[in-house]
């Protein structure tokens, strides 16, 4: 009914002027002292043959609504090669603009393909590169066990950290297929990632509340691993004093709670976004503000809902609901 209404509106002023040319000659034939029959039955052909008209035109134009209506659901790249042929020089002369457009769009999609996967490949060979000088001070600390080599152990596995997150954003594009799903134990991931964050454990004297999971899920391990360990150096970060606990919460429902500063009300519902820091992060000017939303687009990959509550002062809980099927996860907070 709407398309109906607006062909109808479209073509108003061609009915008009029919109307008008009919009236032009009922006047003149009626100043001339003619029949007026003589005009009327002519008009009332001309508006049967026109209605015949209208509809035919209605109905192409109908179809080709359609078309273009799924048309406007493909990629740009796509365009050019699916549009209708022209029915008039107007549309053609669109559809040479819109060939020029698309043109356009897939020689800057391609450069800025081109471009991104030289930065790609620019940040992996960093990677690697500097992972060798904190592989080596890492090497010449082992030998020495002081309160100083534990805080320069903890600063170059932060150091570590910074480094993957960096190449982990880069990774993380809409056409990465780096997943491997398989059965996993929790309770081998929970354990490397406390061995490997031990260090922060002793210098800031904080108890762990833990006790073997004996819980297998279907994930991939590196990624949930990459989760699991963002989640504790939160946790340790901004917790001075106190505990952090591990455990089960139900079924394939893992919890992190830690008894830290928390997060304000209003900033809770803003963790996950790209860049944003909140009230302590702008507080710690170390914050970046990309641990929580790259453990949010991995968590919706890999099939896991990510649940956070927290009060300012009595510390945060994060809770990984690992029971869904990858790709089809909600976050909330």
């Amino acid at each position: 009914m709407t398309f109906i209404i607006r062909y109808l509106r479209e073509y108003l002023r061609l009915f008009l002027l029919g109307l008008l040319f009919a009236a032009i000659f009922g006047v003149t034939f009626y100043l001339y002292h003619l029949p007026l029959p003589a005009v009327l039955y002519p008009t009332l052909l001309c508006v049967v043959l026109g209605a015949i008209c209208i509809g035919v035109s209605a109905y192409q134009e109908a179809k080709k609504h359609q078309l273009l209506t799924k048309l406007a659901a493909f990629p740009a790249t796509m365009l050019q090669n699916e549009i209708p042929v022209p029915a008039a020089t107007e549309e053609e002369d669109y559809q040479a603009i819109l060939r020029k457009l698309c043109a356009e769009i897939q020689t800057l999609e391609e450069q800025h393909a081109g471009s991104y996967q030289e930065m790609l490949d620019y940040f992996t060979l960093w990677v690697h590169q500097i992972k060798t000088p904190i592989a080596s001070m890492r090497l010449n600390l082992e030998a020495e066990d002081t309160r100083l080599s534990q805080r320069l152990k903890s600063d170059l596995l932060h150091m570590e950290q910074y480094v993957e997150m960096v190449l982990t954003y880069f990774k993380m594009g809409p056409e990465s297929t780096d997943y491997v799903f398989a059965p996993v134990s929790l309770d081998k991931i929970l354990r490397e990632n406390i061995r490997k964050l031990r260090g922060d454990f002793i210098i800031k004297k904080l108890q762990l509340a833990y006790e073997p999971i004996q819980e297998i899920v279907i994930s991939d391990e590196k990624w949930l691993s990459f989760v699991i360990e963002q989640i504790l150096s939160n946790a340790l970060k901004y917790t001075n004093e106190g505990s952090i606990a591990i455990y089960l919460e139900g079924p394939e429902m893992l919890s992190i709670r830690d008894t830290g500063i928390g997060i304000e009300p209003e900033d809770l519902p803003r963790i996950f976004e790209r860049g944003y820091t909140g009230r302590n992060g702008r507080r710690d000017k170390r914050a970046s503000g990309l641990g929580l939303f790259l453990c949010k687009e991995i968590c919706s990959r890999l099939g896991i809902e990510i649940l956070v509550e927290s009060r300012p002062e009595e510390g945060t809980t994060v809770k990984l609901a690992l029971g869904r099927k990858p790709g089809h996860s909600l976050q909330k907070c």
